[in-house]
């Protein structure tokens, strides 16, 4: 594997635009070349950023509304040829396929679509097809491509391109396991709301991120750990709680957090003196369990 791939092709399909312009128009300055799908081209032209559609590039347009736009030979043999196999690249040469060094995409709001109560045929619509595709081809071809799923990343990845000249072995590594990430929780959703009216469906997957910086220790103070969340926890929940003090935020003590009457001080210990009895034997219950 090679340890810096330098970016001359980048291609660009996105849904969230967040940070795009900024980063696109930095590659660009650096002699980077952006393909980009339509409503991504047409964003990037309002940030005085040129582009070449994938149109343009594939000799073949968008077609059935939008349904197949980078599904094309010229898009996914550049990004999946092997660049330390000579027979794969003088393939690309005979078919006048250029190499696409980095691949910039983020997938159509699915769990926006459903949370919002879109009608069954609006979700369906958001089910992105050729954004995993792309993704699924860079990630697996991380030796000698890059892929950004996440907007977040793009000050890093321009950095590195920026101070050595290309994508670290290292980072294209980081950012291809960050891309399996994102599709298998993007079908762990689909598939979740495909099977919305069965009370037992034959396979449940979960999807947890982290939820912020590592914690201080893990169940024992020797341990490390971290909290993980479902990526649908809203904002009530003890998942999304703000931290008032970090130093004190830790997972051991989490019975104490889902039942913080039984430490209330002041006033709070009147509202605890409401409670029944077998309230407060679950309480006294919860917290020995995890003390």
């Amino acid at each position: 594997m090679p340890d810096l791939v330098p970016v001359k092709n980048v291609l660009a399909s996105v849904s969230d635009r967040t940070g795009l312009g900024e980063f696109c128009a930095g590659l660009a300055k650096r002699g980077a070349r952006i393909i980009a799908t339509d409503s991504t081209a047409r964003f990037l032209g309002e940030h005085g950023v040129a582009t070449t559609s994938v149109a343009g590039f594939t000799g073949f347009p968008e077609m059935l509304d939008g349904r197949v736009k980078t599904l094309h030979p010229k898009i996914h043999a550049g990004i999946l040829a092997d660049r330390e196999n000579p027979n794969h690249m003088k393939q690309l040469a005979e078919a006048g396929i250029e190499p696409i060094d980095l691949v910039v995409c983020n997938l159509y709001l699915f769990r926006e679509a459903v949370a919002s109560g879109k009608d069954w045929r609006d979700v369906i619509e958001q089910i992105d097809i050729g954004g995993p595709t792309l993704v699924r081809a860079a990630a697996k071809n991380h030796t000698g491509v890059g892929v950004v799923v996440n907007p977040a990343r793009y000050e890093e990845v321009a950095g590195e391109i920026k101070a050595k000249g290309g994508l670290t072995a290292e980072t294209r590594r980081s950012l291809a396991a960050e891309a399996f990430g994102v599709i298998a929780a993007y079908d762990a959703a689909i598939a979740t709301w495909m099977h919305r009216d069965k009370e037992f469906p034959p396979r449940i997957t979960i999807s947890l991120e982290r939820a912020g910086d590592l914690l201080r220790y893990g169940e024992n103070p020797h341990q490390r750990g971290a909290l993980y969340v479902e990526q649908d926890a809203g904002a009530g929940t003890l998942a999304r709680a703000p931290i008032h003090h970090r130093r004190r935020r830790q997972s051991a003590p989490t019975a104490r957090a889902w039942s913080p009457r039984s430490r209330a001080r002041g006033p709070g210990r009147k509202a605890r003196a409401l409670l029944s009895p077998v309230q407060r034997e679950l309480d006294r219950q919860l917290l020995q369990r995890f003390r």
